[in-house]
């Protein structure tokens, strides 16, 4: 039977377990032995900590047991000094990566949606690994993926947050797929999605369904007709559809009945910047600012957007055969008595440009 022997561990302690003796620069060589029968508890929890006994004394690794404890070790070779840090609070999240991003320097944006909606960057000091330990890169995130990650301490005060990837846990990667709802119905063990002819997805009490903006919904908003992504599997039935449980469901636009979606300051100004793109041409006869311009989330019944190209055209149709919203930036000009305000219209989720409203 393993011995169970509970070590309290100051900072004198921590710093004994070198085995370097200071007087007149000399290391001095002992001999210990590894006593694999006896427990580290550490804070009331087990620990993979094993002691070495040199002269009836227990000693564990200063940086192994700095890590259990909270603590950063910093080494300082010149000074032969070792120096134990508070180790900074981090923050976590857990969900699915729904997009990512490649940078020239190696590092990749990550766009997390899950318990919270976060931008990330993970780079050569990101620590990933797969759960079974497998040492990842960040060209092995994709979009799909879900993980558990730590994050900060500092972030941006953007919307969505941004910050620096501390740690990820790599769990699994979910098979995505975006189609309209074809059925939705409670059932004796949660709920039942039909994506369209190709799909059957069941939800429990672990699944979680948002906006793409992170704002929770309940099975009940979902209706026939609304537009999502579903992130679920990774496998799937043999049955005819094929059915599969799903992890997260992301309405793409909204739907009757959700309530009005919200936007943040930052969105709002992100929305100027993206028109103001659209309607330099014609800013010689624009009145208002381009910062103070009026930004507006609508019905997309409620526009009489003129999209132009066939991409705009389909995604113009898409959004309002799914009862999505689309956002408006309007300006005023020195024509309005003739034509009426100049408005640029976007698609909510995507914020693509889909065209101008007709002026009179």
């Amino acid at each position: 039977m393993k011995q169970k022997l509970t070590v309290l561990l100051t900072l004198a302690g921590i710093l004994g377990t070198t085995a370097v003796v200071g007087a007149e620069d000399l290391v001095e060589k002992v001999t210990g032995y590894l006593q694999k029968d006896v427990k580290i508890i550490v804070k009331g929890q087990d620990s993979s900590l094993t002691p070495v006994y040199i002269d009836g004394k227990a000693y564990i690794p200063v940086r192994d047991a700095a890590a259990k404890l909270g603590y950063t070790v910093n080494y300082d070779e010149a000074n032969k000094e070792i120096e134990l840090n508070e180790a900074a609070d981090l923050m976590r999240a857990s969900g699915v990566i729904v997009n990512v991003q490649a940078k020239e320097d190696g590092s990749v944006r990550i766009e997390l949606l899950g318990s919270t909606w976060v931008i990330l960057t993970a780079d050569k000091s990101t620590v990933i690994k797969s759960l079974d330990g497998k040492v990842l890169t960040a060209a092995d995130l994709k979009a799909g993926t879900q993980i558990d990650a730590e994050f900060g301490p500092a972030m941006a005060m953007s919307y969505p947050g941004q910050a620096q990837a501390v740690s990820i846990n790599v769990h699994a990667d979910r098979l995505v797929k975006e189609d309209t709802i074809k059925e939705v119905k409670q059932t004796d063990d949660g709920w039942q999605v039909q994506l369209g002819d190709s799909l059957v997805l069941n939800g429990g009490k672990e699944t979680r369904v948002m906006t793409s903006q992170g704002e929770a919904l309940k099975w009940e908003d979902l209706k026939a007709g609304t537009k999502v992504k579903a992130y679920y599997g990774p496998f799937e039935t043999k049955s005819l559809p094929p059915q599969s449980p799903v992890f997260l469901l992301v309405v793409q636009a909204q739907a009757p009945g959700m309530g009005t979606p919200k936007m943040s300051p930052e969105t709002a100004q992100e929305y100027r910047n993206l028109a103001w793109s659209q309607v330099k041409e014609q800013a010689a006869h624009i009145t208002t600012k381009q910062d103070e311009a009026a930004v507006q989330i609508v019905s997309s019944k409620e526009v009489g957007v003129l999209a132009s190209t066939d991409e705009q055209k389909k995604l113009l149709a898409d959004v309002q055969a799914a009862n999505g919203n689309f956002v408006t930036v309007t300006y005023n000009t020195d024509q309005d008595e003739l034509l009426g305000p100049l408005t640029a219209v976007f698609d909510f989720n995507t914020k693509a440009f889909i065209g101008f409203n007709a002026r009179r």
